[in-house]
């Protein structure tokens, strides 16, 4: 009989213990995903995994192990304690380590109130090959889509169970159903190609596989004949597809492990402005059926709505335990745990103060400059913020969209890039990243 998940890291702290632990958390995780890819109108590929992670840290005194295996059986489970218990007692000192205080401790230990799993059966492969055959069939029925490079649907399903010798002891399961698909367009050396996907967790919620194919094959077909941007001074639009990359860079220097390393353009700017002044970026990992929600975090401590910028001033770091403990602060419940790595600290679900204009209006508004719907590669120095990344898109003129532009590079700073955003209004509220397309004056571009 399969063990329950709370069975299984009950008894690794148990195991643990008896290895000669000081102290410890254990985690348990099962799950099974299907994944079906269609090509030309036949089944190209199909899998399917199951499988059980489990992992377990010690602490003996401040020093710290963790190991992990895919097996719960009792002779394994004992010989896991023991080797990780045999690992602390080599591994350095740390005086930041240590489980969470009781009275830190969440009192939400499920998720139920936030509909991370949906109760309805699995879908059988064969609704899931229909689902991929419909966007290859919609992104074919454009005009000037020559072949789908992919059209995949998927379905997913874990459930995650927490404990640890503070007396904590929670757990839930989550669920995600997606549909995406690559089209290309063109010919030979001037094919281009474009994709289009959504993934939510409940069905109901997903978009149709024909209006996602037909995207798909409708963006690739514009791509077609691009020419290389003139190079100058311009303003960019970052489509908001992926406007959410630059907030990105903003959450990366605003982690705590960053800042106590010391490597962060946001190193002692706490309190300053780093966003135009009517802008503010809320993280709220509390919020239904978003796939970043979850009712505690890595450690046991609850999570929370927070305001990292607030009306375009720095508000906080993003902390776990050990790095608020170096910077002599409160955590913020943003630890992260794998099963076989130690709690490092990241960000939930965030949301940009959307503007009141359209992207239309925006592209209006920058005259002449270029509209970036796609990016490669990414040269962002941690220390100073320097930019610069390849990027292809479309070109701007008098107000309107005139060709597509691919081969450029767009270079500027970051710090000086954030303080001047004009966001759209166009975010897409399901995502866990919410930002909206977002206007930089003055980029340097690399063209022809």
């Amino acid at each position: 009989m399969t063990q329950a998940l709370h069975q299984i890291t009950d008894a690794l702290l148990d195991a643990a213990r008896k290895a000669g632990a000081d102290a410890g958390d254990a985690m348990a995780m099962n799950g099974r995903s299907v994944t079906i890819d269609m090509r030309g109108g036949t089944l190209e590929q199909a899998e399917r995994a199951e499988g059980l992670d489990i992992g377990l840290r010690v602490l003996i005194g401040q020093r710290q192990a963790c190991v992990s295996a895919s097996d719960a059986r009792p002779e394994v489970l004992t010989a896991l304690a023991e080797r990780a218990v045999a690992m602390a007692r080599e591994a350095p000192e740390d005086p930041w380590i240590g489980l969470a205080d009781p009275e830190q401790l969440s009192e939400t230990r499920d998720a139920d109130a936030l509909e991370l799993a949906d109760p309805a059966p699995e879908p059988s492969p064969d609704q899931l090959q229909e689902d991929a055959r419909a966007a290859e069939a919609a992104a074919l029925a454009v005009e000037g889509v020559t072949q789908v490079q992919s059209a995949s649907a998927g379905y997913s399903w874990r459930a995650v169970h927490m404990a640890a010798t503070n007396g904590f002891s929670g757990g839930y399961a989550r669920s995600d159903r997606g549909i995406s698909c690559v089209a290309i367009a063109g010919e030979g050396s001037g094919m281009e190609r474009d994709y289009d996907g959504d993934s939510r967790i409940f069905h109901d919620d997903l978009r149709s596989a024909d209006d996602i194919g037909r995207r798909a094959g409708e963006r690739a077909v514009v791509a077609l004949n691009p020419r290389r941007p003139r190079t100058g001074a311009y303003p960019v639009l970052f489509d908001e597809r992926i406007s959410s990359s630059l907030i990105g860079h903003l959450l990366m220097a605003a982690n705590g492990a960053a800042i106590a390393r010391g490597s962060s353009w946001l190193l002692n700017r706490l309190g300053e402005e780093v966003l135009p002044t009517s802008l503010s970026l809320i993280e709220d990992p509390l919020r239904p059926r978003v796939m970043g929600s979850r009712p505690f975090d890595g450690e046991g401590l609850p999570t929370r709505r927070r305001a990292i910028v607030e009306n375009g001033v720095l508000a906080g770091w993003t902390l776990d335990l050990a790095n608020a403990r170096k910077l002599g602060m409160a955590p913020t419940g943003n630890a992260r745990r794998s099963a076989s790595s130690p709690p490092s600290p990241t960000t939930w679900n965030v949301a940009l103060t959307q503007g009141e204009q359209s992207r239309e209006d925006l592209i209006a508004q920058m005259g002449t400059g270029l509209l970036v719907t796609s990016m490669i590669g990414s040269t962002v120095n941690p220390n100073t913020g320097d930019y610069s990344r390849g990027a292809s898109g479309f070109w701007v003129e008098n107000g309107e969209i005139v060709c597509p532009v691919n081969e450029c590079t767009i270079a500027g700073n970051l710090p000086e890039m954030l303080r001047r955003i004009t966001p759209a209004n166009d975010a897409r509220p399901w995502l866990s990243r919410v930002v909206p397309s977002l206007l930089v004056e003055g980029l340097t571009i690399a063209g022809e």
